[in-house]
């Protein structure tokens, strides 16, 4: 019961995740601006944001089969930790980007605190460390002594 309760978790994270970036998603989209005035990096000629809504929705995919029964848990949580990982690596590498405007003006200087990719790290690492330790083989509940 405790991995559905964390593959639950993982999946609110990943609809939050697929929200919020494709709020982002949208506004570029359709209003050719940045929702909160950020500046936007792109990524091999498209918004950063397209991406990041890309993985959340992997995520959001993954997770929700598993939690359905529709998919192998270990596969979908495998599937899911890579997925986060390059998704910290993605959102890791923009909020570089944006740490000089950060440590020069502050949380004053973006709308929500932070820059939107260093929002979208953050939870990026909480699923991908969801993921991984629930994927840690579990000592057997005899404490691994044999019949």
């Amino acid at each position: 019961m405790k991995k559905n309760k964390t593959l639950k978790g993982i999946l609110l994270l990943g609809i939050a995740g697929v929200l919020f970036s494709g709020y982002v998603s949208a506004v570029k989209f359709f209003d050719e601006t940045c929702a909160f005035g950020e500046t936007c990096p792109y990524f091999l000629g498209y918004p950063a944001c397209y991406f990041g809504f890309g993985m959340y929705l992997l995520i959001t995919v993954f997770a929700a089969l598993s939690v359905l029964g529709r998919a192998d848990e270990r596969k979908s949580l495998r599937a899911v930790t890579l997925i986060s990982f390059l998704g910290i690596l993605f959102a890791g590498y923009f909020t570089l980007g944006e740490l000089p405007l950060l440590l020069r003006d502050g949380f004053s200087a973006y709308f929500l605190g932070l820059p939107t990719c260093a929002l979208g790290l953050i939870f990026y690492v909480s699923v991908f460390l969801l993921a991984l330790r629930e994927s840690k083989p579990k000592p057997p509940a005899d404490g691994g002594a044999g019949a």
